[in-house]
Parts: C-alpha cells; structure tokens; sequence
C-alpha cells in the first residue's frame, strides 16, 4: 500500500510539472505576440519612408537636381533639361541607381497627358526614362524647372511635379 501512494505522488508531482510548463509555454506566446503585434507596421512605415528618402535622393542626385542654376540651391528640384537629356541616354545608367523606371508628371499647370520627346518638349507634361514597371512604387512631390525665353529675355520657369519610381 505504501508503494502506491508513492506512485501517486510521483504522477501528481509530473501532471503538475506538465502543467506548469504548458502554463509558461503559453505566457510566453501571448508575451511574443504582444511583443510583436506592431512589427508588421513598423516594417511598412520604414518601407514607406525608405521609398520616399529614395525619391528625395535622385531629385537632388547631380543628374535630376537644379543645383545653382536657378538661384539658390533648391532641395528636391529638378532640372527638366537635364532629366530630358539624361532620357536619351538612360541606358548607360541602367544599373547606377538600381530602379526600374523613374518617370516625372506635372501636376500644375494641367494639360492632357503626353509623354516628352524630343520633338514635342516642353509641351508635354510626362518624362519617362525607361518603360519598365513592376515591384515598388514610390514617389514625392518636386519642382520641376526649366530656362525659358521671352522676347529674347531667359527666365526661370518652375513647375509642380510628382517623381515616381519604380524599384525591387
């Protein structure tokens, strides 16, 4: 009698053992999803402004930026003649920046959508490098400026623009 009372003992003590590991093993996993219920959003949000700083980073690269030729250095502007003259020769570039596509839209002055080209520029409101799209779209507001003439003075004419990119 004595030998089953201390087989009782013994299975009461590893039914408690069990039970107090399967009480640890579940505060562990709600601590873990707690802990980690936000990482998904905080992974978008860094993806987000990792996109917009790589937009901000090409509209003030030597290639696309104004520098001085419009004043004073101007952050986020680009200079429409370059970017149109860098468009015919993007080829060399393909792999500098690592994009699919860069492509820069006015948005003020509206006019109907047409795509910049040699014959048609500045009446035109698209200038898009390459045609390639997929992966992640990103994009920020810029201006976009260019040397103008009038009655045979040169001025500086600036316009809003939106520069998307297209990466991953």
């Amino acid at each position: 009698m004595v030998k089953t009372k201390a087989q009782m003992k013994i299975q009461q003590m590893a039914f408690m053992l069990i039970a107090v590991t399967l009480f640890f093993v579940l505060v562990l996993m709600f601590f873990l999803v707690v802990k980690f219920s936000g990482l998904k959003g905080s992974a978008q949000a860094l993806e987000e402004k990792n996109a917009l700083l790589l937009v901000s980073k090409l509209a003030n690269s030597p290639e696309f930026s104004c520098e001085e030729s419009f004043g004073k250095n101007k952050i986020n502007c680009v200079d429409a003649d370059k970017a149109m003259m860098l468009k015919e020769s993007v080829e060399r570039y393909e792999d500098f920046w690592g994009v699919k596509n860069i492509e820069i839209r006015k948005i003020y002055p509206e006019m109907e959508e047409k795509v910049c080209g040699l014959g048609n520029y500045p009446d035109c409101n698209i200038i898009r490098m390459r045609s390639e799209v997929g992966g992640f779209d990103a994009s920020n507001f810029v201006v976009l400026c260019r040397k103008e003439s009038s009655e045979g003075e040169s001025y500086d004419k600036c316009e809003i623009a939106k520069m998307m990119v297209s990466y991953g």
